[in-house]
């Protein structure tokens, strides 16, 4: 182990690019390397080590990887930094290919070696590669839980409750990285979440690639629900966020209790990915069009005011374009709040990339803009439809150019949907400042580009 006071001299900037449950990984590396004496800094600019924690999820998240560590790589050759180490999906996906094609990278590291992310940057600094991986004979020996180091906002923080997948859609790789679904047990997870709102979190956003089937692999059935209840009962708590609920597993059961439960946020992001039974088959998922449409309607009828994400995926193999106008027509009928739509990204290893009847690359991305061409519309007529509300929203800070504060409400999750942004009334509030987490009764009197605009109540 490196010396301390050695330690504190070297200055250690961490880039962690996807999903939050990338950044889960990035803050449990984040509390370790502080704890080791290092000094973290914001800007990979400033760092003497920088630590890329990837994602490769589809192509367009490779190519960011790929150019950060170009970028970086680049920033070392002049001697601005001096050493790179490589981490996450990537790294794990790819292995020694990581090392071999960037020679400029010091360290990589795979998920199971994520623990060892300080033994990495002492080796690095002594001038010795290292390429560390931590697979057992069971596959990834991926820790999900110890101290982290917060990188949201000190009001918000995002809480794993399981990592891998075992759903196996035929166009999906992340089983081939990540491993089979892995839970953490409800009393840890309990622990950390009291631990975090003892700390000012107020609101926890549960994350897993399909938070739907937590608990099935420890206790023998699903309990989300048994999960949900004990979370709830947490004092300091205001918001408990759902992300990536599959579908079909969302029960009578569940639905009951983000209905009856206040803190239990009404948002729910559904990745549904297309509605046509056929290609939902080709996909390896399940349901069709006729079960997405009743469960919407149900959600919609059993939970007022619900906001609901999606995610689409055009260009499938072999969808034709009557396939493609049922999903747009689809997409249109159900009205969703907020929806993402990808263009097809074929990954080797799945089983779709070795589909027939590919579609060629042009013509995938020519439908996903016309989705997400269609959805800024809807969105539009949405937020429109707002005006004169009232909702409370949690201040997260102030756009000096436009002098107005800015918050979500519970219609937005963090990094991904719009922006609530408000003044101050002052026969309202006088001279008081709102402060970053606190949460506050904003009327919309506005929108502008699907932004929402309003006051202080």
């Amino acid at each position: 182990m490196i010396d301390k006071n050695k330690a504190g001299t070297a200055k250690i900037a961490m880039v962690s690019l996807g999903c939050p449950k990338n950044q889960c990984d990035a803050e449990l590396m984040l509390a370790k390397i502080a704890k080791a004496g290092y000094r973290l800094v914001a800007e990979p600019g400033l760092a003497d080590v920088v630590i890329i924690n990837t994602c490769c999820f589809i192509q367009s998240a490779k190519e960011e990887a790929i150019e950060e560590i170009l970028e970086t790589a680049s920033r070392k050759n002049d001697g601005i930094n001096k050493k790179i180490i490589v981490t996450g999906c990537l790294s794990q996906r790819y292995k020694q290919q990581v090392a071999d094609e960037f020679p400029e990278v010091d360290g990589v590291l795979g998920l199971g070696g994520n623990d060892n992310i300080v033994e990495a940057i002492n080796t690095v600094l002594t001038d010795k590669k290292l390429a560390l991986f931590g697979e057992n004979d069971n596959g990834i020996n991926h820790n999900m839980e110890g101290e982290r180091l917060l990188s949201t906002m000190p009001h918000y923080a995002y809480m794993r409750i399981a990592d891998g997948c075992d759903n196996r859609c035929s166009y999906c790789a992340i089983p081939l990285f990540r491993g089979g679904y892995r839970s953490r047990t409800i009393e840890n997870i309990v622990e950390e979440a009291r631990g975090l709102a003892e700390n000012g979190v107020r609101e926890l956003i549960l994350v897993a690639q399909d938070v739907t089937n937590y608990g099935k692999d420890l206790y023998g059935k699903v309990e989300l629900k048994k999960l949900l209840k004990k979370l709830t009962e947490i004092d300091k708590l205001k918001w408990i966020r759902l992300l990536y609920c599959y579908p079909q597993r969302i029960t009578d059961e569940l639905i009951e209790v983000i209905k009856s439960e206040p803190k239990i946020v009404k948002y729910l992001d559904l990745p549904i990915q297309h509605c046509n039974d056929e290609i939902i088959k080709a996909m390896n998922r399940t349901g069709g069009r006729k079960s997405l449409t009743e469960l919407i309607k149900k959600l919609r009828n059993e939970i007022p005011g619900i906001i609901l994400r999606t995610t689409l995926i055009t260009g499938f193999p072999g969808e034709t374009e009557e396939q493609f106008t049922e999903l747009a027509e689809f997409a249109h009928e159900m009205r969703f709040e907020h929806l993402g739509c990808f263009a097809y990204s074929e990954e080797e290893g799945t089983a779709a990339a070795e589909f027939p009847d590919q579609i060629e690359q042009c013509e995938r991305e020519r439908r996903s803009e016309i989705i997400a061409e269609q959805q800024d519309v809807r969105t539009g007529e949405w937020t429109n439809g707002l005006i004169g509300r009232e909702f409370e929203v949690v201040v997260e800070g102030f756009d000096k150019y436009a002098e107005l504060y800015f918050g979500r409400s519970y219609m937005q999750a963090p990094e991904i949907d719009s922006m609530v942004y408000f003044a101050l009334n002052p026969r309202e509030t006088g001279n008081s400042k709102p402060k970053t987490g606190q949460f506050v009764n904003v009327q919309i009197t506005e929108v502008v580009d699907n932004n929402l605009i309003g006051e202080i109540v």
